[in-house]
């Protein structure tokens, strides 16, 4: 692997690193209950860039593999977690 490219997979874990710190900031500080379930969504999809920015860098499918499971279980929950905020109960 080049060292540009590298650099670019070593900045960019970094970056989502750090979005994943504020999107804490903002779970446990968020104001109302939308504004958790919204950090909870983002945070999901940060764990799933870093997977598949992993995958690149160590060129395994173990990885993407993950990203397509944590998209799935987010999405999953996100869902749950906004019938909840909605009508109060998940299964009717």
């Amino acid at each position: 692997m080049s060292a540009l490219m590298d650099n670019a997979i070593l900045l960019s874990l970094f970056i989502f690193s750090l979005a994943m710190v504020l999107t804490l900031v903002r779970l446990f500080k968020g104001p109302s209950a939308q504004d958790r379930v919204l950090a909870l969504d983002y945070l999901y999809i940060l764990a799933m860039l870093m997977m598949l920015v992993l995958g690149i860098r160590y060129s395994s499918d173990t990885y993407f593999e993950a990203a397509l499971l944590i998209a799935l279980f987010g999405f999953v929950g996100s869902f749950a977690l906004a019938k909840f905020l909605l009508r109060g109960e998940v299964i009717e």
